[in-house]
């Protein structure tokens, strides 16, 4: 089991740090992520004609992602190449460890890449990673049934996850607007209590879902809510209290609005956010649980805690660029 105390020198504002070009670069990739055209062996090739010494490794099933991560100490930076699951199993296991890490695009929504504004062309990664910029951000640490586990983007528990389960078998033929076409199905979900526990707080509310998020941007970079901020060491919890999931279309267009300062909000009432360094999730009901795309057997009730300033990301991005 993995500890759960934080690095006590680390804080939330740490500016952002450069560094030369890698001299040596671990790589961790997943073969089972995307649709098999990812621009990774070229992103490579390019490395190795830079001068880096590059070290890859594959995943494999049922081999802890900390084997993979032993001798991390002795590289100057980290590749995670796969879907948004290996960046954050990835980034949670090299959390605190001071070695800038790149969320390398290739699984299908690739929304931490996207919360980087990363491109996603081999030329132009290669030239991001070599220019060394890094922006340090907070992780999202989850607890469910005992075992623990790390999220950048966020967990939730409810309708998103219902919605990635139905995604699943549309993926390899539809791509990202498999995503899409399961949220327009997601016309009658199931509503239920939800019991919360705030930095301590306990309350309650009737809706359809809670999603904890660190990352605040969905695809095409479209906010899901304002003034979230990965590197504030707080997640913001968002209560979806709308009948469904297309009924917070106009809670995006706020979101919208919002980080393009064109006045107050015009709608309310289906989305209600609060802020928190802990929160405990549980519900009437067992919901499914999702953190950062991936689908889990488990269901409610689950606990998350912020992690400050646990990873460094490797981008071109300034920090604002990375809030909503």
């Amino acid at each position: 089991m993995h500890s759960m105390t934080a690095d006590p020198r680390t804080t939330s504002d740490t500016p952002p740090t450069s560094h030369t070009t890698p001299g040596r670069v671990l790589v961790i990739f997943n073969p089972k992520s995307g649709s098999g055209d990812s621009e990774l062996p070229a992103f490579l090739k390019l490395l190795r004609e830079g001068g880096a010494h590059v070290t890859e490794r594959q995943l494999e099933k049922d081999t802890p992602i900390e084997e993979y991560l032993s001798d991390l100490g002795s590289f100057d930076a980290l590749v995670a190449a796969g879907g948004d699951g290996t960046v954050s199993s990835v980034a949670y296991a090299a959390r605190y460890k001071n070695v800038p890490l790149l969320a390398f695009p290739a699984g299908t929504a690739n929304l931490i890449a996207q919360n980087l504004d990363l491109p996603t062309d081999a030329p132009a990664l290669a030239r991001i990673m070599q220019a060394g910029h890094s922006l340090r951000v907070d992780l999202g640490e989850i607890e469910v049934q005992g075992e623990r586990s790390g999220f950048c983007m966020l967990a939730g528990a409810g309708a998103d996850a219902t919605m990635i389960k139905d995604s699943e078998e549309l993926k390899e033929r539809f791509g990202v607007m498999a995503y899409v076409m399961s949220a327009m199905k997601q016309l009658n979900p199931k509503k239920t209590t939800f019991h919360l526990t705030i930095d301590g707080e306990k309350r309650e509310f009737e809706g359809i879902g809670v999603m904890v998020a660190n990352f605040g941007m969905a695809n095409y970079r479209l906010p899901i809510t304002s003034d979230i901020s990965p590197s504030d060491g707080r997640f913001t919890v968002i209560l979806m209290k709308a009948g469904n999931l297309v009924r917070l279309i106009p809670n995006l267009i706020d979101s919208v609005r919002a980080k393009l300062n064109l006045g107050d909000p015009i709608f309310s009432g289906n989305l209600e956010t609060v802020e928190a360094r802990t929160i405990t999730v549980d519900a009437a009901d067992p919901f499914p649980l999702q953190y950062d795309g991936e689908l889990h057997v488990e269901t409610t009730p689950f606990n998350a805690r912020i992690l400050p300033g646990a990873v460094r990301f490797i981008t071109a991005a300034k920090a604002d660029d990375v809030e909503t």
